[in-house]
């Protein structure tokens, strides 16, 4: 649930200019996580989130962290050194990996927590992972070519 909501945390600080803990403890509410401000102020800490001027004199957030929540460094050196390519069918999003590597960028696909990634299977130079629906998988491989492009 963490990552999760850190996950939320990240793409609501990049669609919205906020300016607070509070207002970003509402749009947290109205995305149905049931949140303290405790919390949110948890998470901006592990986020590494700070403040930066905008026109009018406000102030929002922004991440000056290059990796997603919960990924450490080792799993996207693992991601970047494997990945190969990727490409999808429908619902289904098939990578590309060095070969040898598609299990260990698997176990780094899964420490991500992706939503709508139902399950991964992996064989020597291939995963297959199994998403929702066509337009979730569509978002998942823009999340990873934003996690690939940052790690560079």
């Amino acid at each position: 649930m963490k990552i999760s909501r850190q996950n939320k945390i990240l793409d609501l600080i990049n669609r919205y200019d906020i300016e607070t803990q509070e207002e970003l403890a509402e749009w947290l509410m109205k995305e149905g996580y049931n949140v303290t401000q405790a919390t949110v102020s948890r998470d901006i800490r592990e986020l590494k989130l700070t403040k930066v001027a905008v026109d009018g004199g406000r102030q929002k957030y922004i991440s000056i962290h290059k990796t997603e929540p919960g990924m450490s460094e080792k799993y996207t050196r693992v991601l970047r050194e494997g990945f190969v390519s990727m490409d999808m069918a429908q619902n289904i999003l098939v990578i590309k990996t060095v070969s040898g590597m598609a299990m260990a960028v698997a176990a780094a696909l899964d420490a991500l927590h992706l939503e709508n990634v139902v399950g991964c299977i992996a064989g020597d130079d291939t995963i297959m992972c199994a998403i929702r629906t066509a337009e979730d998988t569509v978002k998942v491989m823009d999340k990873l070519n934003k996690i690939l492009k940052n790690a560079e």
